[in-house]
């Protein structure tokens, strides 16, 4: 499942990148007056709350088990990476939508239009380091996956979250850089306007997407499809078993919970049949030690 520390150092880095495109977008959106580009400080402001909100929340996904939580806090961080996703859509989205309703009433012209030019360029090419460095997680752990099944598959709510926002602030600075080109071109502050709308309807749709993903994960779903039919395989193949009647498996943060029941091979004894369940969970756990909670149940009906 998800490997924590980089994870953690792929939102650190976008984090990092957010703050300063932000602060620059700011600037810039005060020295010309242009919505789209206020729209995509925003943007870029929000984004800096996302990311602290992921970090923690994979903090707190890592406090031990206790008699309250008894499988951990592991599903803490798909809470709070469907906070980000409200976020997104309150405060990226339909922000940018608002400011680009508001100005297209307006109608005011762009001041000193190359400032914003010179800070979108800037921003684009630092999103779009961000962008590869997070791509740079996803290809390690996609596989042979095409990245359309990886988003509909992980169970890496945190990287979904990072890529997702990355590839909706790299869109969106083109969009932006489009409106003011197009303003300064012709003239016609409603392109500006229209920009902000694109990048608002752009954020609405990456916010819808990611918490749909993301609500799967908090109500509780399984381990990727892959793992479980590894899983099963992998069980059956035992010489201590005879035959898998069901496998349930629950991702839960970085860790899966797994319950067995098997139909077990003829054993001698009750404690033959205890040290046969004993071999079958330690084989598991060391094909994968993503296995943190495993309950074996022997039994000869479904």
């Amino acid at each position: 499942m998800a490997d924590t520390p980089n994870s953690t150092s792929t939102i650190v880095f976008a984090l990092v990148a957010n703050a300063l495109i932000a602060l620059a977008k700011g600037a810039a959106a005060w020295a010309t007056g242009s919505s789209s580009m206020l729209a995509e400080a925003a943007h870029s402001l929000a984004d800096c709350g996302n990311q602290g909100l992921l970090l923690l929340g994979l903090r707190v996904s890592t406090r031990p088990a206790d008699v309250e939580y008894p499988l951990g806090h592991g599903r803490a961080i798909y809470f709070w990476s469907f906070i980000v996703a409200l976020m997104l859509f309150s405060m990226g989205g339909m922000f940018s939508i608002y400011e680009g309703i508001h100005k297209w009433g307006k109608g005011e012209p762009l001041e000193n239009p190359w400032i914003a030019v010179g800070v979108l360029v800037f921003s684009l090419a630092v999103e779009s380091v961000s962008l590869w460095k997070a791509m740079t997680q996803v290809n390690a752990v996609r596989g042979k996956q095409s990245l359309c099944r990886w988003f509909r598959e992980t169970r890496q709510s945190e990287l979904l979250v990072v890529v997702g926002e990355d590839i909706a602030a790299t869109a969106g600075l083109g969009f932006a850089l489009v409106a003011v080109a197009a303003t300064m071109l012709t003239g016609n502050p409603a392109y500006d306007a229209l920009g902000s709308l694109a990048i608002g309807v752009l954020l609405l749709g990456v916010a819808i997407f990611v918490g749909i993903e993301v609500k799967a994960l908090l109500v509780g779903q399984s381990t990727d499809r892959a793992t479980r039919e590894a899983m099963l395989h992998f069980l059956n193949a035992r010489c201590e078993v005879a035959e898998v009647l069901h496998l349930i498996t629950l991702q839960n943060g970085a860790d899966v919970v797994v319950a067995v029941k098997a139909r077990m091979a003829d054993m001698p004894s009750a404690l033959a049949l205890v040290d046969a369940i004993n071999r079958c969970e330690r084989a598991l756990r060391a094909e994968f030690p993503e296995v943190h909670w495993l309950f074996f149940e022997p039994d000869n009906h479904a």
